[in-house]
């Protein structure tokens, strides 16, 4: 099972130290949110810093909200990064659905998945050889990973992506496997979906765990409902962190995120003797 980190947004200049604290340990990508109206960096500005930090491990937006941008900027940005890291670039996708960053930029938030299946449509012509350039490191564009929780954002993963971006309770994640990979079948596209599973986790003294519960509950204010759920699911333990890596496992899951909340860079060599 590859492991890999989802990095915290508190204290972007923090960042550098966690991605070559990673990229020395066994963890395979570094995964960045995306939010608008938050004070977290810009993903692809900042994994394009820590790609030329690094050596070997990945670099994925855990997920890039797409239809806030326009399309064929975000595939010379994608393609670009993609080139200079190596091929280490994996861009995960998904939709969004906060209305107040969709009005902030113009989009009609009711059509954004509409919007979402265009511009992937788009990125992938463009990538194919298309007049904007670079040429990404990888024939077709880099790794698309797509994220999501309904029906048809499930359902776009087999007709646009190269996997799926599990975010969801573990109690759920398996009918969300399910629904992924019948749609691939269906679609009939050869083999399997990559499957990359996502858990919070904070690993460390109380203040590390108090930090985190804090940066959830501010990051989902705008859903008491979700803010509460998701710092109620915070993993806090090694025993919890590995067993939600071993559930992943059993879904068939290629890769477990473990997404940070506090940016206590320590939890890199806490996490690193988890993982073994």
């Amino acid at each position: 099972m590859s492991v890999g980190i989802g990095l915290p947004v508190a204290r972007p200049e923090a960042l550098l130290d966690w991605a070559q604290r990673a990229d020395d340990g066994p963890f395979t990508t570094l995964g960045l949110a995306d939010r608008l109206i938050w004070d977290n960096p810009e993903p692809l500005v900042t994994l394009a810093t820590l790609a030329g930090a690094t050596r070997r491990i990945r670099l994925q937006t855990e997920v890039l909200l797409a239809p806030l941008r326009e399309p064929a900027l975000l595939a010379k940005q994608a393609a670009t990064l993609d080139r200079l890291s190596g091929g280490r670039f994996t861009l995960g996708l998904g939709v969004g659905g906060r209305a107040d960053e969709f009005d902030l930029v113009g989009v009609d938030l009711r059509t954004r998945g509409r919007r979402f299946d265009e511009q992937l449509k788009i990125m992938k012509d463009i990538w194919s050889g298309g007049p904007i350039g670079p040429a990404p490191a990888r024939d077709g564009g880099p790794e698309v990973l797509i994220g999501g929780f309904a029906g048809p954002a499930l359902d776009r993963v087999a007709r646009f992506g190269d996997g799926f971006l599990c975010a969801a309770p573990l109690p759920l994640a398996g009918r969300q496997v399910e629904h992924v990979e019948t749609a691939w079948t269906r679609a009939g596209r050869p083999g399997r979906p990559r499957l990359v599973g996502q858990v919070t986790v904070a690993l460390g003294p109380e203040s590390t765990v108090d930090e985190a519960r804090d940066q959830i509950l501010g990051y989902y204010a705008f859903d008491a409902d979700l803010a509460a759920d998701t710092a109620e699911r915070l993993l806090t333990t090694p025993a919890a962190i590995r067993a939600a890596v071993a559930e992943f496992t059993a879904l068939g899951a290629d890769e477990v995120m473990f997404y940070c909340w506090s940016p206590d860079t320590d939890q890199v060599d806490r996490l690193a003797d988890v993982v073994g």
